[in-house]
């Protein structure tokens, strides 16, 4: 049996990442074709995309880290800003 080490854990951490972000961003493009392309997406669309609980998508707004717009009693994001979350800082 063989020890894992903390830089064992680094790269899998890595890949996972890098596995979840190339997850979300086909999602995210097979769902823009879905709905022709536009930059801005309701709340359902990307709690659906991201597979996040309602309260997550609000922590996300709460803290500015997507933008967003109020229509109607609707909220709607935008898209970049969702790439941006998996960006490397």
């Amino acid at each position: 049996m063989e020890n894992i080490t903390n830089a064992d854990l680094k790269v899998l951490k890595i890949e996972i990442i890098n596995e979840f972000r190339r997850i979300v961003t086909e999602e995210i493009f097979r769902h823009s074709s879905a709905e022709n392309e536009f930059e801005w997406l309701r709340s359902k669309s990307i709690r659906k995309i991201m597979n996040i609980a309602p309260a997550t998508l609000q922590n996300l707004r709460i803290s500015e880290k997507i933008r967003f717009k109020k229509v109607m009693g609707s909220y709607y994001y935008n898209k970049k800003d969702l790439y941006k979350l998996f960006e490397p800082e």
